[in-house]
């Protein structure tokens, strides 16, 4: 197989938002290049029953999933195995399609490793990626549906947006996850508040049994934080997913000065939120860490302080489609280390 390396140099000669349009008409192309699907699965596929999980009544065979973001109108489901994933999360998607902010609004920063993007929800709408959903779920892995609010909702009709796309893509996939922290929706953030989330949760909750997470910034201090994600699963939310972009643009000098940031440069910031986060959450309900993640050590890490699942994105820009199964293989390795027979002693270790 060509190795990435040579592909990533091809890639890097795009800008990056029409690398990403290139790798995803690779990906769609993927499952109908059966040899090449097949054998990609076999090599990048970790299914190994000390990393196995049922969590929300289904089964992760690894704890590695795909961040929303990436597969934004679920249109490359049937190629996450091949890469790797035990679990694909796809979206934002909105009610109505939304183009987005406008271009250029991603942008590359390879010495530091990471990845800044204004996107804005840019999607077909709940109807189109329903459609598309539909055509593949139930899957062999287990699918989240990431929803946001259309640009244009005003904050007072935000929940109206949130009540449809739950009743929309309930019956469709394993779990939702509310996305009120993206920095690229204006004024998106300011449903961050105690009183909008007991309401959100306490609605939806009304609707589906299906579990619905939470998805929060990583650029809030940790008690409000530690706050936000009480009321939210006081009011039924049946998980935290921690952290989406920063907004901190000191992190990479020379940066854009709008859109959020991923990749390394948010490796720290997002693992000690979490950390704080897991120390008031673990065992109260199921925590997700996503941030900067591009190895076993840090997913290992992000497990032992309170992750039952961990989330990449970014890294796959620069470590290549052999990622995600090293970063299993490793997670192996160092439970070997340290005598852990499951995933299950791991998780947690920190604090227990």
């Amino acid at each position: 197989m060509i190795s990435y390396n040579l592909i990533k140099k091809v890639l890097f000669k795009f800008e990056p938002e029409t690398a990403h349009n290139i790798s995803e008409a690779g990906l769609k192309s993927l499952p109908y290049l059966f040899p090449i699907n097949s054998y990609m699965k076999s090599k990048n596929f970790v299914d190994d029953a000390k990393l196995t999980q049922e969590i929300f009544d289904v089964k992760f065979s690894n704890p590695v999933g795909l961040a929303a973001g990436f597969d934004k109108n679920c249109t490359m489901v049937k190629s996450m195995q091949a890469l790797g994933f035990g679990f694909t999360e796809i979206g934002t998607m909105t009610p109505r399609p939304q183009d987005g902010n406008p271009k250029p609004r991603m942008f590359r920063y390879p010495e530091a490793k990471s990845v800044q993007n204004a996107m804005g929800f840019n999607n077909k709408g709940a109807h189109e990626v329903l459609k598309n959903l539909k055509a593949v779920y139930p899957y062999e892995i287990p699918i989240g549906a990431n929803i946001g609010k259309n640009k244009t909702t005003p904050e007072d009709l935000a929940l109206e947006d949130y009540k449809s796309l739950i009743k929309k893509f309930e019956a469709s996939c394993d779990y939702l996850v509310i996305n009120i922290s993206s920095p690229n929706t204006p004024n998106l953030r300011d449903l961050q508040n105690e009183k909008f989330i007991s309401e959100l949760f306490t609605m939806a909750n009304s609707l589906t049994n299906k579990p619905i997470l939470l998805k929060i910034a990583p650029d809030m201090e940790p008690k409000i934080a530690i706050d936000l994600c009480n009321s939210a699963v006081n009011a039924g939310a049946a998980g935290i997913i921690a952290t989406n972009t920063t907004i901190d643009y000191n992190l990479v000098p020379g940066c854009q000065d709008f859109g959020g940031l991923s990749g390394a440069c948010l490796t720290e910031k997002s693992y000690n939120l979490f950390k704080e986060l897991a120390k008031e959450l673990f065992g109260k309900t199921i925590l997700i860490s996503v941030g900067g993640i591009s190895n076993g050590k840090q997913a290992y890490d992000r497990l032992k302080a309170g992750a039952s699942l961990i989330q990449v994105y970014s890294g796959l820009v620069f470590e290549g489609p052999s990622m995600v199964r090293k970063i299993n293989e490793e997670i192996l390795e160092l439970m070997k280390q340290d005598g852990y027979m499951h995933i299950s002693e791991v998780i947690g270790a920190d604090l227990k």
